[in-house]
């Protein structure tokens, strides 16, 4: 087929097109005989659909939606499709869907499980564009944080086709007025975070009411063994379809991270935000409360952004889900569960702050931009103790994270200064409109020059960024991939110890693993002591017996005081300042600790009873003959009878000294 492509062009480059009768019109008809994209009709889509996906804007079926609509329009196929947000899995599924059901029939023939509000009505809107030109289809979404009497009714009146969310479902089928005897195509939607979600045990129970004569569609963005364990128990000799590789990220999505410190993250993203003024982001954060914070801190900073949380009530997320789509909002702040499975157009960037716990949700994440062919970007703002989760996520989805450079106040405000004067430049001006108060407007700037008047103007709409900027506090990356050996001398101070982060206090604490004191623990051991609520702690390093943690430089003395005296299943509890030279194994640690008093006795035990030989050829750190009293260091001091009092901390010589030398058996 190439070579008679090729031996064409060849001909056309010897011949004239005149006499051979071949131009460039019949080579490009050639071409796309051979290599032609199939089209809606030949997947075998109905003319009613055909014609409403044509309004909405489809021209050519997308990988997945080849695969998935002539397999789904036969009988007792079952399928699970693997593909990423964005790649046409509603469509997938909603045409053949729709194709198979008869409109003479008004029993419910179609069931299509979400496992959110949002995607539940975001599907059934896409369905009943779908079958516009059907006539006869009723789509009804059911889904919880409503009132059910509504969808009661809509039930009774006949709905072939229900997209529902799992809870809701169970409700309306045990009332019976959700019949599902008679439902001939099943689809699980974004099956992996339902079963997340904890709705196994609801997809069960749906199943079992379900006929066993049905098509089943599972959909995931990745594969996990729960969901290979929902497909094993209930479809039959199913196809796998694969659009990409497995748990792979989107192809056109480009990652990048930045890192800097804890208590930056959000000026960080100030900068990130500011740095595009033409984004429409979603903001992903990790818990409700950081999602209301966030967006409440961007509210006050003069940012357009709303939250989207499950502690909204259902009509301030349809308000909220609305004005986003209609990019009357540009930054969304959400959690992963809110903003599942959400479709919207344009998105140019997702914003994590933070890393999520799981891969899968990262997945999802960034699968909300670079939709439809489309570019996209998936920013993490992180600090360094989630370098691991990068780590993770590169293994996962195949494709390496870049590590970014937060740009300069100098570079945003360039930027923003750019942005005002493209606006300024493409305003439409109506000239009957303004007329009437033209002079008046000539009179009052009659005195001030062209070059002054622009200069307010800018100066106006950018003063903002400016003013912030001039002051605006620096913002310390951490360390990258390239940084990382030299960076982790820097992190350790005199002695090998790891320095507090920027902004916090390290302190030293005399309970370790030894005694079950693990991180959680810790945590709850802080904040029970603590009256005025709940402690933020960083960065923790846990010892057998022993551990140091940090926490914000302005809360140190406080935690200290609120620790040090208290007990732990009966032991007394020290907590000091681990920077300061009084901690660990000098005066705060354990009395049982190999560096501690008892430790001392038992090395001149043990020193006592070793042969005498041995004790006196044994050297110092100096290479010098040691005189076999090491332990008594004040000698060189005390020469002539002077008892010579000594000023600060006392010396421990015991771990390059004895600690290292037993004696040989």
């Amino acid at each position: 087929m190439l070579g008679y492509f090729h031996y064409l062009c060849s001909r056309k480059r010897r011949t004239p097109s005149s006499a051979v009768g071949l131009g460039h019109g019949a080579i490009i008809r050639i071409i796309l005989f051979f290599f032609r994209l199939k089209t809606f009709e030949e997947l075998g889509v109905s003319e009613e659909i055909r014609r409403a996906i044509t309004e909405l804007g489809f021209e050519s079926p997308m990988p997945v939606q080849e695969e998935v609509i002539p397999y789904l329009l036969g009988n007792r196929n079952d399928v699970i499709a693997l593909a990423q947000t964005g790649t046409g899995k509603t469509a997938a599924f909603g045409i053949p869907v729709l194709q198979r059901i008869d409109t003479r029939c008004r029993d419910t023939q179609a069931l299509v499980l979400s496992p959110t509000r949002e995607l539940c009505l975001q599907i059934a809107d896409d369905l009943k564009d779908f079958s516009k030109y059907m006539g006869g289809v009723n789509i009804v979404p059911v889904y919880g944080g409503t009132s059910i009497e509504n969808q009661v009714r809509a039930l009774r009146h006949g709905a072939q086709v229900i997209v529902a969310t799992p809870g809701r479902l169970i409700d309306l089928k045990n009332r019976g007025v959700a019949k599902l005897g008679g439902v001939g195509n099943v689809v699980l939607d974004e099956a992996d975070e339902m079963l997340n979600m904890g709705f196994s045990d609801s997809i069960n129970e749906i199943f079992e009411s379900l006929p066993e004569n049905r098509n089943t569609l599972l959909f995931s963005a990745t594969m996990s063994r729960e969901v290979e364990k929902i497909a094993k128990s209930y479809l039959r000799d199913h196809k796998e379809i694969v659009v990409g590789s497995r748990n792979e990220g989107a192809e056109n999505v480009n990652h990048v991270y930045y890192m800097v410190s804890a208590k930056d993250k959000y000026l960080a993203l100030k900068r990130v935000v500011d740095y595009y003024p033409r984004i429409f982001a979603i903001i992903f954060c990790r818990t409700k409360r950081e999602t209301q914070e966030v967006a409440d801190k961007l509210i006050r900073d003069g940012y357009n952004a709303e939250s989207l949380h499950g502690d909204l009530s259902q009509q301030q997320r349809d308000l909220t889900m609305q004005k986003f789509r209609q990019h009357l909002t540009q930054l969304l702040v959400a959690t992963d569960v809110a903003a599942r499975g959400l479709d919207v157009d344009d998105l140019t960037h997702v914003i994590n702050f933070g890393m999520p716990d799981d891969i899968e949700s990262y997945t999802h994440r960034s699968g909300r931009t670079g939709r439809a062919g489309k570019k996209g970007t998936s920013i993490a703002i992180v600090h360094s103790r989630e370098r691991s989760k990068i780590r993770a996520v590169e293994k996962q989805i195949g494709k390496q994270f870049v590590e970014g450079k937060l740009p300069t106040p100098q570079e945003i405000c360039t930027k923003q200064l750019y942005k005002v004067m493209d606006e300024i430049v493409k305003v439409d001006v109506n000239e009957e409109e303004i007329a009437p108060f033209m002079d008046e407007i000539n009179r009052h700037f009659e005195f001030i020059d062209k070059e002054d008047v622009i200069k307010k103007m800018v100066s106006r709409e950018f003063g903002r960024f400016l003013a912030y900027y001039a002051d605006a506090p620096e913002i310390e990356q951490s360390a990258g991939r390239g940084e990382k050996k030299e960076r982790r001398s820097a992190e350790r101070g005199a002695g090998g110890r790891r320095k507090a982060e920027q902004g916090y206090r390290r302190l030293f604490i005399n309970l370790g693993k030894a005694d079950g004191f693990y991180p959680g623990e810790l945590m709850q051991f802080v904040n029970r002591n603590m009256r005025e609520g709940r402690q933020e702690i960083g960065a923790i390093d846990l010892m057998s017996k022993m551990a140091y943690f940090e926490v914000p430089e302005k809360d140190a003395e406080k935690v200290m005081r609120a620790l040090d005296g208290t007990t732990y299943k009966g032991r007394q509890v020290r907590c000091n300042d681990a920077d300061r030279g009084n901690s660990g194994s000098r005066r705060g640690g354990r009395k049982d600790d190999k560096y501690g008093d008892k430790g001392k006795q038992s090395r001149r035990r043990d020193d006592a009873n070793a042969p005498r030989k041995e004790r006196k050829g044994r050297k110092g750190n100096d290479g010098k003959a040691d005189n076999g009293n090491n332990e008594d260091w004040r000698q060189f001091f005390n020469k002539g009878g002077n008892d010579v009092r000594l000023v600060g901390e006392e010396p421990d010589f015991s771990e390059e000294g004895w600690a290292r030398r037993k004696p040989k058996k």
